[in-house]
């Protein structure tokens, strides 16, 4: 399985943009550290800068290297989700500016599915994710519904073993206050 991810993590460490089917829909990414790579990803989906963008880990202890102060809350509410879940920390750290809000928040997901999951571990490093889509069109749910304009530009394409598919619907998102308060932005 290692060789599988080998190509992906090379384009990534070089600054890259990989195309990967993720725990929900298929997705575009890069390294969580990279503007330019960050920058690019902006401009193939041709999106403002100002629409946020999500970050993948692989395990839980991860999020205290790129959030300041996890809530309480978090850790039970991260761990227990069955659907996948996106939850926007108050401060982030350890990453692009580009992936923090305004207020510096962060959006994170912890990731549950095998093949995505995978990829970030060996990676060893947290990563960028955001619908494969050009701005305002659908959300893909299958490879063949991805447009050729996105993967023209993207530097490489994960393809999963035995045609797996990313999910079918985008992840719930919820925002957390360091008082433990949250509200549902997505549901």
């Amino acid at each position: 399985m290692q060789n599988l991810y080998q190509d992906a993590i090379a384009s990534l460490k070089a600054g890259g943009v990989i195309l990967y089917p993720t725990d929900t829909i298929w997705g575009i990414g890069c390294d969580v550290r990279q503007d330019a790579a960050i920058e690019k990803i902006w401009q193939i989906k041709q999106r403002p800068a100002e629409k946020g963008l999500i970050v993948l880990i692989s395990k839980i202890e991860q999020l205290s290297e790129y959030v300041e102060e996890v809530p309480e809350i978090a850790w039970d509410l991260v761990e227990f989700a069955e659907d996948p879940l996106t939850v926007i920390y108050p401060k982030g750290k350890n990453v692009s500016k580009h992936l923090l809000g305004p207020d510096g928040s962060i959006a994170i997901r912890l990731l549950k599915d095998e093949f995505c999951k995978g990829l970030v571990y060996r990676y060893q490093r947290a990563i960028v994710s955001t619908s494969a889509n050009i701005s305002g069109s659908p959300s893909p749910i299958d490879f063949a519904s991805i447009s050729t304009e996105i993967k023209d530009q993207v530097d490489f394409i994960l393809q999963a073993p035995q045609a797996k598919q990313a999910g079918t619907k985008p992840s719930k998102i919820v925002k957390l206050g360091l008082g433990g308060e949250f509200s549902m932005i997505r549901s």
